[in-house]
């Protein structure tokens, strides 16, 4: 029980891990979405967000950037709330289709909660922001 004592000097390296490895997500979701706009424009008019022109090129932009933002830890908060907002809508969008949980929308809700989560604590120590002088906005 002892070691469960040096948990809070962790906090940074988590929150490192956890901006990491959502700002990876985003990314590898963004970019293609962003490199084949056309392609995201069509997808997002057939899955009922229209015009497809307009929300393809947002949720294109706030992933990639987003993600960007995220894994360098840079503006977070404000990444973090955008993110969230992305995986909120998909989240709905999803409940509305009727898929369940399990193999449908967990993931979706797990991204989100670390988005939220980053957009609430920011950083940490081991990013950007703090790097170029601290926190931004507060």
């Amino acid at each position: 029980m002892v070691y469960l004592s040096y948990l809070p000097l962790l906090i940074d390296w988590a929150l490192l891990l956890v901006r990491v490895v959502v700002g990876l997500i985003f990314l590898a979701h963004g970019w293609p979405k962003l490199a084949n706009l056309r392609t995201t424009w069509q997808n997002f008019e057939f899955m009922g967000f229209k015009p497809g022109i307009f929300w393809g090129t947002i949720v294109a932009l706030v992933e990639t950037f987003g993600g960007l933002l995220m894994l360098t830890g840079w503006y977070v908060e404000y990444a973090g709330i955008l993110l969230t907002a992305d995986m909120f809508v998909a989240t709905l969008w999803k409940l509305k289709r009727g898929q369940k949980l399990v193999g449908g929308y967990e993931l979706d809700l797990l991204v989100m909660s670390a988005s939220f989560l980053m957009a609430t604590l920011g950083p940490g120590i081991y990013s950007l922001e703090n790097y170029l002088g601290g926190t931004i906005g507060y």
